[in-house]
């Protein structure tokens, strides 16, 4: 998924505010639902965080495109570990490993089929 940063995306030296970085894989992630016109969750059951290692490698400014690349590191039954790196071009500026865990209310549950087959085409 390709984006372009925006004013609002920068601080006041019109560098991405690190926690945007975030929100890009965040959108990264429900767009490959999104275009299967589906959603990413299921009734009262979704997607939470669980953990994230995150690594801010360069600068993105204002103006810039950047392309959000996600892999599939691990999918087990109620969860999965996802690499979501974001690239300038050919730099890399930000890369992040990432655990979502299926939930509803407060317990992990199985990860629906359907969604299943979603995620192994990431």
């Amino acid at each position: 998924m390709k984006i372009r940063v925006y004013y609002e995306d920068t601080d006041a030296g019109g560098i991405v505010y690190h926690t945007n970085y975030i929100k890009y894989c965040e959108r990264a992630r429900s767009e490959v639902f999104f275009a299967l016109d589906k959603s990413p969750l299921s009734g009262d059951s979704g997607f939470v965080v669980r953990d994230i290692k995150a690594s801010f490698l360069a600068s993105a400014t204002l103006g810039d495109i950047l392309e959000i690349k996600s892999t599939l590191l691990s999918l087990k039954r109620s969860y999965l570990w996802l690499l979501q790196d974001i690239y300038r071009g050919d730099t890399l500026v930000f890369s992040m490993e990432i655990k979502l865990v299926y939930m509803t209310k407060s317990r992990a549950i199985r990860i629906p089929e359907d969604f299943v087959d979603i995620l192994n085409n990431f």
